[in-house]
């Protein structure tokens, strides 16, 4: 099924959509990551659409087409506020869905921290609560898996290098694919993004993210816990962010959530295992929606 595509106007920007399934059945609104796009739900988008959701993927800020960010902010703050002012905009209502990959899933934690009751299920993807990314640090029986994910992470330290980041993306968005979902053939996904970031403005865009979560008040607001239950899903072969903070993540998250590993998956866990990642979120969005304050 071939998505619609769409402008909506909202918190300031013009985002270019994909969309999938009857605008009148409840929003499911799907954040990509980076390096990617909103074609990153190609697999997931109209298996919802034909459990009658209407699935929203919007180029994220800094994207092209999408434009880039009149205030010049790409932290996680304003990738929230972005999330909540589509919701707005789509029509969403009580029943909407938000689900995150990636930067995608760090913008949805920011959302249940913002707004904690306006999607009535939450879904994130290869990323656990970003606490978790830090807490091996603190004790030496888990020092090991800090040092290892910080190997991987190396890219986030390159990132800082204006200039020399920008220009290195024709080859390093490509690696990243490789690298981070070992044995899947992601090549057509990196000219895609490759393409979304095609000008040298939209690349800083791109790793202004980077850049703006590194300011410490942005760092510290990041760990705070989620604001709501969620479920976390993690590829077992993630070469991005480790699955040995699986466990770690699944421990912090409130009370209402779920997290599953999924086998035969890396990062890209919708594109690699869509008929275990299709199935477990659509049971998660048709049962009854955990409250926010994860009592029951």
């Amino acid at each position: 099924m071939q998505p619609e595509r769409y402008r909506v106007a909202a918190n300031g920007l013009d985002f270019d959509v994909l969309a999938w399934g009857d605008p009148a059945d409840p929003l499911v609104l799907c954040l990509h990551g980076f390096p990617d796009t909103p074609w990153t739900w190609r697999e997931l988008g109209p298996d919802l659409a034909a459990r009658r959701r209407r699935v929203v993927a919007p180029f994220t800020r800094g994207y092209s087409p999408t434009g880039l960010a009149p205030d010049d902010d790409y932290s996680a703050l304003a990738l929230g506020r972005d999330a909540v002012a589509l919701h707005a905009a789509l029509g969403g209502d009580d029943r909407a869905v938000l689900i995150g990959h990636d930067w995608g899933a760090v913008t949805a934690y920011e959302v249940t921290r913002l707004a904690p009751t306006t999607f009535a299920h939450v879904v994130v993807l290869a990323v656990p609560p970003p606490a978790a990314v830090f807490a091996p640090f603190r004790q030496r029986a888990t020092f090991g898996i800090a040092l290892r994910q910080l190997r991987r992470s190396w890219y986030t330290v390159f990132h800082q290098l204006p200039g020399i980041a920008e220009r290195s993306l024709d080859r390093l968005i490509p690696k990243l694919w490789r690298d981070w979902s070992p044995g899947y053939s992601g090549r057509g996904d990196a000219e895609t993004a490759l393409t979304a970031l095609a000008r040298p403005a939209n690349r800083r865009a791109a790793l202004r993210y980077y850049r703006d979560s590194l300011r410490p008040a942005a760092a510290r607001a990041s760990c705070a816990p989620p604001g709501a239950p969620v479920l976390y899903l993690h590829g077992v072969d993630d070469g991005c962010v480790g699955f040995e903070l699986f466990a770690l993540g699944r421990a912090m998250l409130p009370p209402g959530s779920s997290a599953v590993a999924v086998e035969g998956a890396g990062h890209f866990l919708q594109l690699e295992r869509p008929d275990v990642v299709n199935a477990v979120i659509a049971d998660w969005i048709a049962a009854p929606a955990p409250p926010p304050d994860g009592q029951r």
